[in-house]
């Protein structure tokens, strides 16, 4: 852990940074919507919205691409040379959760319910006995999507009372299949129901929907926990923390003209379930975003190749505090702890990105924006999660470092973290987007 203050001494953002994330996440229970609020922000501070399919110019100033449940964000200042290199801030917009099949209709026993598939690696217990809503995109025979968000007690998973499941207790067993489903009424099952309410919800007419990407949320609003309400509870912590800080970074930017980079956002969808997706760190859209804005600046190849390689990219998700109750699953000597500030998250056999040098960038950032800043490492006997950083760092040939926010319930229908490391992590990502 470095030994800088426990709490920034320069920087834009304090605790009401974390009171804005609070309505970040309940505003954005999908990717796509997300997207929207990360699109509303920037918009706010001067930043357009450009087509991929349009031409772009060399103009400065920030500008944004989106592409379904991913928005890619950068801000080119005035003068910025063709080959000025970038400095990156990778996040995903996806998180765990139950997402409703293409026949969604179904039911037993008199009960109505809604045909979901697993997305991810949730927690699967978690969403037992919760209020549920149900939000995503619907798509219209014109092409054209609409968000919907059905932000009230809509749909329950069930769980079996304990008078028919004397064991559960010493080990819950859920089918992935059978006791997943979550009923939404009784009587009848009719086909077509479902997407001719959530329609209606959208303020569409049913007729003309042909497809629509919808999933599962707890209704539930993120709230202060704990006698000085200094831990957060909340819903898609895993990664829409780190996808608000850095469009807080990113906008707080935003007229800088005497920056040495062009500060990025990078923010993907199906992060999840592997990135291989157009939207996802493994398909071309980052690639395509920083080449198209150096040849848009006049560049050629040689200017692309200078930019790449004096780019840095932070990819940004949330990593293990240490659990009090299981302890022994952390490696003994790096045991992130919540408030402590920001994780460097290292693993040699490349799970994640970091090296020495990367290390160096981070410490770097912390230490001008007075943030303290703590490392993970997982336990040798544990296998180790990954993120879009070495996916980024293959893929584009950037030097990428793994950083994040220690949380704990990771991959919960609900995680918790401290109410101090948001901010902590958006003015450590200031300072680096700054240089």
């Amino acid at each position: 852990m470095s030994s800088a203050a426990s709490r920034p001494t320069a920087g834009p953002f304090d605790r009401g940074h974390t009171d804005d994330l609070m309505a970040f996440l309940t505003a954005s229970p999908s990717p796509y919507h997300a997207v929207a609020s990360t699109a509303e922000r920037l918009d706010k501070v001067g930043f357009r919205r450009v087509e991929e399919t349009a031409a772009w110019d060399g103009t400065s100033g920030g500008k944004y691409v989106i592409r379904g449940g991913a928005i890619i964000a950068w801000y080119v200042p005035e003068g910025a040379a063709a080959h000025t290199p970038y400095r990156i801030v990778g996040a995903h917009t996806d998180s765990p959760n139950l997402r409703v099949k293409p026949q969604p209709d179904m039911g037993a026993q008199g009960w109505r319910q809604v045909a979901v598939e697993i997305y991810g690696g949730t927690l699967l217990n978690t969403w037992l006995d919760r209020d549920l809503g149900l939000a995503g995109r619907l798509t219209l025979r014109d092409g054209s999507h609409h968000l919907v968000n059905v932000d009230r007690p809509l749909l329950r998973v069930p769980q079996l009372a304990i008078h028919l499941d004397r064991q559960v207790n010493d080990g819950l067993k859920l089918d992935r299949q059978r006791h997943m489903q979550p009923i939404w009424g009784i009587g009848q099952v009719h086909e077509g129901d479902l997407i001719e309410f959530v329609a209606a919800e959208a303020g569409v007419d049913a007729e003309d929907v042909t497809g629509w990407d919808l999933m599962v949320h707890a209704v539930d609003a993120p709230a202060y926990l704990g006698r000085d309400q200094e831990l957060l509870a909340g819903p898609r912590m895993d990664n829409l923390l780190s996808v608000h800080a850095a469009t807080a970074a990113l906008a707080s930017l935003a007229g800088r003209d005497d920056l040495p980079y062009i500060p990025v956002l990078a923010a993907f969808d199906h992060e999840e379930n592997g990135s291989e997706a157009d939207t996802g760190a493994q398909g071309p859209l980052l690639g395509n975003v920083l080449e198209r804005s150096v040849y848009a600046r006049g560049g050629s190849y040689e200017d692309r190749a200078r930019a790449f390689a004096g780019t840095v990219c932070l990819s940004s998700d949330t990593g293990h505090a240490v659990h009090p109750n299981y302890a022994e699953r952390h490696d003994p000597t790096h045991h992130p702890r919540v408030n402590g500030g920001p994780i460097l998250k290292v693993n040699v056999n490349q799970r994640y990105a970091t090296d020495g040098s990367g290390r160096a960038v981070f410490a770097a950032a912390c230490e001008k924006a007075g943030v303290p800043w703590q490392s993970f490492v997982s336990s040798n006997d544990m296998p180790c999660g990954t993120t879009i950083g070495p996916i980024t760092a293959a893929r584009h040939g950037i030097s990428t470092v793994d950083i994040g926010v220690a949380i704990l319930s990771m991959h919960s229908a609900r995680e918790l973290c401290g109410a101090d490391d948001p901010y902590l992590l958006a003015n450590a990502l200031v300072a680096f987007l700054e240089g």
